[in-house]
C-alpha cells in the first residue's frame, strides 16, 4: 500500500492548480491584446488576480505564484497599455514598457526574499513599494477611465508610456504602501462593509468600468498619500 506522505489529496493541489489557472488567463489575455480585444482582455487579468487569492503554502506553490504574478502583472498590463494607447507611435515608447515589466520583476524578487523575513514585533502590515496587483490595477486606470467614456487617453501615448513607467518605479520603490492586512473594521461598523459589498456586485454586473475607475482611483489616492507620508518622513 501507498504511503499516505507520497500522495496529495485534491484539496492539498487546489491552490496550485488555481494558480495554473491564473497564469492560462495571463496568456488567455495576451492572446486578446494581440488581437485588439483589450477589454476582454482586461477581463482575463483579473481573473488572473482572483485566482492568485487562494495561494499556496508548499514551495513548489510559492515559485508558481511568482511566475505568475510577473505574466500577470507584470507583462501583461505592459502590453495592454502599450497596445491600447502607444502602438504606432515613436518605437521609443517601447522602453517605458520595458522598464515597467523589470521593476515588476525587481519587486517580485524583493517579495520573494524577504518572504519569510521576521517582521518587527508591533508594526503596522504593510508593503515595501506598490505591489504587483496594485502596480496592475495602477498602470490599467487610463484603460479604464477610456472605456468609461471620461477621457481618451489613446490621444496621448507618450503620457501614458511615462505614467506606466511611473507605476513601474513605484512598484521597485522602498515607498511602504498600505496592506489589506493593515485595515481593520469596528465590529459596529460590520454592516456596512457588507452594505458596501452588495453595492460592488451590483456596480460589478450593471457598471463594471465604473467600478474599475473607482476602486483605482480610490488606490490612487491611497498610494499618492503613502508617498506624500513617506516624503514628509513618516511611516504608515
Amino acid at each position: 500500500m501507498r504511503d499516505s506522505r507520497d500522495t496529495l489529496s485534491f484539496l492539498q493541489m487546489l491552490p496550485n492548480m488555481v494558480t495554473i489557472l491564473g497564469m492560462c488567463s495571463g496568456l488567455t489575455a495576451i492572446r486578446f491584446i494581440m488581437v485588439g480585444r483589450f477589454d476582454i482582455a482586461v477581463l482575463d487579468g483579473l481573473d488572473g488576480l482572483l485566482a492568485r487569492r487562494l495561494g499556496s503554502e508548499s514551495s513548489i506553490g510559492a515559485e508558481l505564484d511568482s511566475l505568475s504574478d510577473f505574466l500577470n502583472f507584470g507583462v501583461a498590463p505592459g502590453l495592454l497599455v502599450f497596445q491600447f494607447a502607444m502602438v504606432g507611435t515613436y518605437s521609443s515608447n517601447w522602453m517605458f514598457v520595458l522598464v515597467y515589466a523589470v521593476c515588476a520583476c525587481l519587486r517580485l524578487a524583493r517579495f520573494n526574499v524577504n518572504r519569510d523575513a521576521p517582521k518587527p514585533e508591533g508594526e503596522k502590515p504593510h508593503f515595501i513599494g506598490v505591489p504587483a496587483p496594485g502596480g496592475a490595477l495602477l498602470a490599467l486606470f487610463p484603460v479604464f477611465l477610456t472605456y468609461q467614456g471620461w477621457a481618451d487617453f489613446r490621444d496621448w501615448p507618450t503620457f501614458c508610456g511615462i505614467y506606466l513607467a511611473t507605476v513601474g518605479l513605484m512598484m521597485a520603490s522602498r515607498v511602504p504602501t498600505i496592506s489589506s492586512k493593515a485595515v481593520r473594521v469596528p465590529r459596529d461598523k460590520s454592516i456596512f462593509v457588507l452594505i458596501l459589498v452588495a453595492v460592488v456586485i451590483g456596480l460589478l454586473v450593471t457598471r463594471f468600468w465604473l467600478l474599475m475607475v473607482i476602486v483605482a482611483g480610490v488606490y490612487t489616492a491611497l498610494t499618492l498619500f503613502a508617498v506624500f507620508n513617506y516624503l514628509r518622513g513618516k511611516r504608515i
